[in-house]
């Protein structure tokens, strides 16, 4: 469609920043899409590709920055708003946290080709107070890993998608079949994710008003309350509910060993 390769070789670039930049900023967009699309683009000579690889990695930085700077100075709060939006939301905190803790800071290098961590990785490092010169660097390897990935696949395979398009006349076209592709590529997966994680949704659970009660009745004495909240969000300085007793997730198999087999076991977590 003419008015579609019109679309791209006009505004290309601030699509494409827009995107890249909306969907590192947390919202549930397909940048992964955006730079396959642009770099079948470029092949096309439609867009610069030099150009298309800076603007897409600084706008990937400028919103990771931004929610490192938000989890910076809201610690755990901003994480637990974008795991409510995730979907799975039971999980989203100790996946992301476990990755940093069993990967360490380079996890932010290749972060962005998970989902889920991507969005959460920048607000877990400023939540763990990373040096911001540190940030910057890891990021910037990581942002640039995953435009050249994604947007060099597009512009190598540029011929492969004119002909999976079947004769069509124009980048305009080829474009739209890969945006199309992705878009139900990307539908199968979160359906996939769904049905994957909706365990969580049968995890049995009690009211709080519940616990209290029994913690004052004659079995108190049977009650164990457990804190799990996931690392990254639990410190020594941290306020436990009294009585609790702490426990690290990531190292559930041998943190279990040592709890009691006498009592009721209640988790609470982030």
């Amino acid at each position: 469609m003419d008015d579609l390769l019109t679309l791209i070789s006009r505004h290309g670039y601030s699509l494409l920043a827009l995107v890249v930049f909306l969907e590192a900023s947390g919202l549930p967009l397909p940048a992964a899409l955006a730079l396959l699309t642009a770099g079948a683009v470029s092949a096309y000579g439609k867009l610069n590709p030099l150009l298309g690889f800076g603007i897409s990695v600084v706008s990937i930085m400028l919103g990771d920055f931004l929610l490192f700077m938000v989890g910076r100075s809201t610690g755990w709060a901003l994480l637990g708003l974008l795991c409510r939006l995730s979907v799975n939301p039971e999980s989203c905190i100790l996946r992301s946290a476990e990755s940093f803790y069993r990967r360490g800071k380079l996890t932010l290098v290749f972060a962005k080709f998970i989902p889920g961590i991507n969005t959460m990785a920048p607000p877990l490092a400023g939540s763990m107070k990373m040096r911001v010169q540190q940030f910057l660097q890891l990021d910037l390897a990581g942002s640039s890993l995953y435009v050249l990935a994604y947007g060099g696949s597009g512009f190598a395979f540029s011929d492969f998608l004119r002909t999976i398009t079947h004769g069509f006349r124009s980048a305009g076209h080829a474009a739209e079949v890969v945006l199309t592709f992705g878009i139900a590529a990307y539908v199968v997966y979160r359906i996939w994710v769904y049905r994957k994680y909706r365990l969580y949704k049968v995890v049995p659970r009690v009211p709080v008003e519940e616990v209290a009660r029994r913690l004052t009745s004659e079995d108190a004495d049977k009650i164990l309350l457990v804190d799990v909240r996931s690392h990254g969000y639990y410190d020594a300085d941290s306020s436990r509910i009294k009585g609790s007793v702490r426990i690290e997730p990531n190292n559930l198999l041998e943190e279990i060993k040592h709890l009691p087999k006498d009592k009721e076991i209640y988790l609470y977590c982030t």
